[in-house]
């Protein structure tokens, strides 16, 4: 059986990305060991919360992370996708992991349109035939909660949705993958895309 470490670092919704990845058929395993980190079939990155303050209590694994991002198979969720990203200008500019070309953006509101972005939303696939999105219909449904966006170049768009503005709600490069939804709050399409990662692990 597949181990997926989930990554610990204070943040985050630990216990449902650990029941998704359960129920996915993996066994998963909440840590901030780098020797259990480095050990994984697949990294799962998750996070909830500001980014300045992600990346500072990130910063005692910063190393071990991205020794092994792009050996093993690493999935970054909502926050966790948006330190993949070179920096955000959340609360002034902040570096990130740069492991993925990108900016994050704040949403500006619009009329009608309410900031933080919170509830049920479709992706568009740029990239279909990945296998992250196998089984997954294009105009799918995901459940998202954020203020903030990610900009990147069309090379590393996976999946992108329309909120306020165009924005990249899937990255991805080489191994490493980011989605801005939470999958494990997605019903079957979000198992499925776990499932899917389970399966490039």
């Amino acid at each position: 059986m597949m181990k997926i470490a989930i990554i610990d670092y204070g943040l985050g919704n630990l216990r449902s990305v650990f029941r998704g990845i359960e129920k996915a058929g993996a066994c998963p395993v909440i840590t901030h060991d780098p020797e259990e980190i480095q050990s994984a079939d697949g990294i799962i990155l998750p996070g909830v919360g500001a980014f300045s303050e992600g990346m500072g209590r990130l910063s005692p694994i910063r190393q071990c992370l991205l020794s092994v991002a792009g050996e093993v198979p690493l999935l970054g969720i909502c926050l966790g996708m948006q330190m993949l990203m070179d920096e955000s200008e959340e609360h002034g500019n902040h570096q990130g992991l740069s492991l993925i070309p990108g900016n994050v953006r704040k949403f500006q509101p619009e009329p009608e349109m309410k900031v933080p972005h919170m509830g049920w939303n479709t992706i568009h696939h740029a990239m279909p035939d990945d296998p992250l999105l196998f089984g997954i219909p294009d105009e799918s449904y995901f459940y998202f909660v954020h203020s903030y966006y990610v900009s990147c170049p069309a090379a590393y768009r996976l999946c992108e949705t329309g909120y306020i503005v165009p924005y990249a709600s899937a990255v991805k490069r080489g191994l490493i993958y980011g989605v801005q939804f939470h999958p494990e709050k997605s019903g079957d399409v979000g198992l499925l895309l776990l499932k899917n990662f389970i399966g490039i692990c």
